[in-house]
């Protein structure tokens, strides 16, 4: 009996062993598992803050929401009287209210935007109108490269003074489209080259401005395509979005800066123009073609 009753007391022992062992085991389990979700916790799911008469247990900063996951900024209301006193963003005017672009030498994505009627620019989104934009430039439509995005917002180019003048537009209310064109410049290789999907389709040479009156650098854009027959240095010619830094005038214009040709090939390679970038007229063949909003960037 004394030995039965010992195997008894063996067996509950080994019994209640086994049970603490299996305790222990899922406890480190469920600890282990919520250790790696609160490490590798989900971006879906709220991170919770301590409320009201809660304190916190951890030192470290407190978890905010995903950057990613917000609502769009509300478009601010703007009505006609205010819309008729904004000045309008056209390569004849100066607008010292737009934002600078600051970051002049970056490329973009290729995206391109149109408005179909006059719209509003604002200096952020759900900020400050200070201008009014055409549906069309210099009697082309108006296409403006896209530099940068918000949930319902696009920050653009614009073609009025200062250089690199920028400002949002509500994306609701003008068409998006792509260019798969840039046109890269170089002052002081004096050459220019277009580039297709991110490989080069083109090469020439180039003369730049003078260095009373240089040609603007920094990213700009396209704005329109002229044709002017009372000219005779270039059959079409094609303004961009930026100005001379020396002249605040040119023959009675805005000195918009442009591309063009020249009768004497001689000037190719050389800085002696009023601040535009004379280019052979092969080159303005193929750059003629290419889409209105698509992004140049000339570099010093």
């Amino acid at each position: 009996m004394s030995t039965g009753d010992g195997g008894d007391v063996r067996t509950s022992t080994r019994r209640r062993e086994h049970v603490a062992v299996a305790a222990s085991v899922l406890f480190l389990a469920v600890t282990l598992v919520f250790a790696w979700r609160t490490i590798h916790h989900d971006p879906d799911q709220p991170v919770h803050a301590p409320g009201p008469g809660e304190t916190s247990t951890s030192s470290s900063p407190r978890a905010s929401p995903p950057t990613w996951r917000y609502d769009p900024v509300a478009v601010p209301a703007v009505t006609t009287e205010q819309l008729a006193g904004l000045p309008d963003a056209t390569t004849d005017t100066s607008i010292p209210a737009a934002p600078v672009d600051t970051d002049r030498a970056a490329g973009t994505d290729g995206a391109v935007v149109h408005n179909h009627t006059t719209v509003v620019v604002y200096d952020r989104p759900g900020g400050t109108a200070f201008a009014r934009l055409p549906p069309t430039q210099a009697g082309s439509a108006t296409w403006l490269p896209v530099i940068a995005r918000q949930p319902g917002w696009v920050r653009v180019l614009l073609p009025n003074r200062p250089n690199g003048a920028t400002g949002w537009l509500d994306a609701t209310r003008v068409e998006v489209a792509r260019t798969p064109y840039e046109i890269r410049a170089s002052v002081i290789e004096r050459r220019i080259t277009l580039w297709y999907d991110g490989r080069p389709a083109g090469l020439w040479p180039i003369a730049v401005g003078a260095p009373s009156t240089p040609t603007p650098t920094g990213r700009t854009f396209v704005l329109a395509s002229i044709t002017d027959p009372m000219q005779p240095y270039s059959p079409v010619i094609l303004p961009l979005g930026t100005h001379s830094t020396t002249l605040a005038t040119y023959h009675g214009g805005p000195a918009t800066t442009a591309l063009h040709t020249w009768p004497d090939d001689s000037v190719y390679g050389h800085a002696v123009s009023n601040g535009c970038l004379r280019i052979p007229p092969d080159a303005l063949t193929a750059l003629r073609r290419i889409p209105l909003g698509t992004l140049v960037r000339i570099d010093a």
